[in-house]
């Protein structure tokens, strides 16, 4: 569990960034594009291919395309229609995909009543803190960001159960999956983006090189090799961790303003979430 603690820590300060540097100035996709890219390039040079069966490859590549280019797909499609905070209160479904895909898709048997619950509390410990009023128009937004919630999901939970071997070897092939992530956000930046606001600043650039090769190179890497040492209702809570972390890193850094009870409440339930699915192996 404590590297998905880390991961996320580190994914508040990430988000931090590019909600004060990036977001407005440099345009999504392009953003998107240049990370992957990076993390592509961390890790080409440790790639070794013999270590993994051909079909397995290709799945690794399609799991990254997945988890990450058609998310964020998604992600940027939905911004037409909604606002940040609304963008922000959608994805808090995210714990229960994981569980129903895995339930769906893996378990023989269905997975214990205890996991659906502690996804669920999950689900409601982030609403009572991003909760917002709705604007009238937000159905099809709302529909875009679930699709974004599903393809992450499906992305962990499929890394969780392909057969890669040791953490070693899949450091060795990790690359195949910024491989697949790269080649989707190429074709949607080459589709959506707007090309005048490419990054212009020295500023602009140093974040994006720390956002592709630490949060998305060593991120992904470090929460997919987290997501094998856990159960799926953990993997599924900490999913929305990442939400009250980032609303402390923005007041710790940039003085944000904070609804503390909200924030107190809801993150007790999250925790609460997070206790309850650690309690069965």
């Amino acid at each position: 569990m404590w590297i998905l603690w880390a991961v996320t820590a580190l994914w508040a300060a990430s988000f931090s960034l590019i909600g004060e540097f990036l977001a407005g100035q440099v345009d999504g996709y392009i953003a998107v594009y240049i990370r992957m890219l990076l993390a592509l390039l961390l890790f080409l040079p440790l790639w070794r291919p013999k270590r993994l069966a051909f079909a397995q490859q290709w799945r690794l590549a399609a799991i990254g395309a997945i988890q990450i280019g058609v998310m964020y797909l998604f992600l940027y499609h939905a911004f037409l229609y909604l606002t940040v905070p609304e963008v922000l209160l959608f994805t808090i479904f995210t714990p229960l995909y994981v569980t129903l895909i895995d339930d769906v898709l893996f378990e023989r048997k269905h997975l214990p009543a205890q996991w659906w619950l502690a996804a669920a509390l999950a689900v409601v410990g982030a609403a009572v803190i991003r909760f917002n009023t709705l604007s009238d128009d937000f159905v099809i937004g709302f529909l875009l960001i679930q699709a974004a919630n599903i393809c992450f999901a499906a992305g962990q939970v499929l890394y969780k159960r392909l057969e890669l071997g040791s953490e070693r070897n899949q450091v060795h092939v990790f690359a195949l999956f910024f491989l697949g992530a790269t080649i989707v956000s190429s074709l949607a930046m080459a589709a959506f983006a707007n090309f005048d606001k490419w990054p212009s600043t020295t500023l602009q650039w140093g974040i994006l090189v720390w956002l592709g090769l630490g949060a998305s190179g060593l991120g992904y890497l470090a929460w997919n090799l987290g997501a094998k040492r856990v159960n799926v209702a953990q993997l599924a809570t900490m999913n929305n961790m990442l939400i009250p972390a980032g609303l402390l890193i923005n007041f710790a850094f940039w003085g944000q303003a904070v609804d503390w009870l909200r924030l107190a409440l809801g993150g007790a339930i999250l925790l609460a979430s997070v206790w309850l699915a650690s309690r069965r192996r």
